[in-house]
């Protein structure tokens, strides 16, 4: 079975932006791209914050783009995910149900799934009303009253970030009392435009083929209402998707753990990059400049291997 000198796992931001920089050092990396092939910008629509691109770009076509960018400097492309991987030897072995592959490095592009409510109305008008992202969609809703489901430091921020743009934001909380900082909790509590609806959960999202409210069922009582908004974004945290890592890497709540400023891990000749390394910043840019860090810590890593 022939070695792959670097075979890299997703296809987002992170993982096209390596294959790109390994491609052109010569290193003919193998991608597999994964079930969710493009990661996360696959569900947005219009991308108007990744730099060079004044009219904005939809996340599809900008995925596009870095595939056929990676292609052409001769990184081959796999519609494959990796089952299962063995990072205690190298060459390291990464299977794809029976088939198998080995690779003298490796980079984890992985990414991280954001966490969902799980309703039929959410996922058919995701993108069209539904958001896991403020900051990336945000700017769409100005003028509109918006709805923000979560009770942690995430959903708050989202909330006060959408506060500039909407008329009113009305935060849906499971619970009495929110998970968040205090720092976080005085400052949704001092915005005039937040409005909070304790103890109930999102039964479904309204809306033909565009958002129009949220109804909203009472934990204790059953009760539900409706709550008019053109958005509704979901914002109970992100699970990055590192199973496959379990007891092989060095990880934090599920999050690889690399030795900043670089992205080696704890196993050596293993990088990670993009979401499945960083819960902070979660952008199309930051990963694609991680992925860049990837490309090249590989390079030189296999460089001072002789290989």
């Amino acid at each position: 079975m022939d070695t792959r000198k670097v075979i890299i796992l997703g296809s987002g931001p992170a993982g096209l932006t390596s294959a790109l920089y390994a491609a052109r050092a010569d290193l003919k990396p193998l991608v597999l791209k994964g079930i969710d092939a493009g990661g996360q910008l696959m569900l947005t629509t219009d991308v108007e914050n990744y730099p060079g691109f004044p009219d904005a770009v939809l996340g599809p076509e900008l995925m596009e783009k870095m595939e056929k960018q990676a292609a052409r400097f001769e990184a081959e492309l796999l519609h494959q995910e990796a089952t299962r991987v063995d990072l205690s030897q190298r060459p390291f072995q990464i299977w794809s149900g029976d088939e198998e592959f080995r690779a003298l490095a490796l980079i984890i592009a992985t990414g991280a799934s954001a966490r969902m409510l799980g309703l039929d109305s959410e996922r058919r008008l995701l993108g069209h009303g539904v958001s896991t992202c403020a900051t990336c969609d945000g700017f769409f809703f100005r003028g509109q009253d918006l709805v923000v489901v979560g009770g942690g430091d995430s959903a708050l921020e989202e909330a006060i970030f959408l506060t500039r743009f909407a008329t009113k934001v009305t935060i849906v909380h499971r619970r009495s009392a929110l998970r968040a900082s205090k720092i976080m909790q005085d400052r949704a509590f001092a915005n005039d435009k937040i409005e909070f609806v304790w103890d109930s959960v999102v039964a479904e999202i309204l809306g033909d083929g565009q958002v129009s409210g949220a109804r909203v069922r009472h934990a204790q009582t059953g009760e539900t209402r409706d709550i008019p908004a053109g958005g509704v974004f979901v914002a109970i945290g992100h699970t990055p998707n590192t199973s496959l890592f379990e007891g092989q890497l060095d990880m934090d709540q599920g999050y690889i753990t690399v030795q900043e400023p670089t992205t080696k891990t704890s196993v050596d000749g293993v990088f990670a990059a993009g979401d499945v390394v960083d819960h902070i910043y979660r952008q199309a840019v930051t990963a694609a400049g991680m992925g860049c860090q990837a490309g090249m810590d590989t390079e030189r890593y296999l460089e001072a291997q002789g290989q």
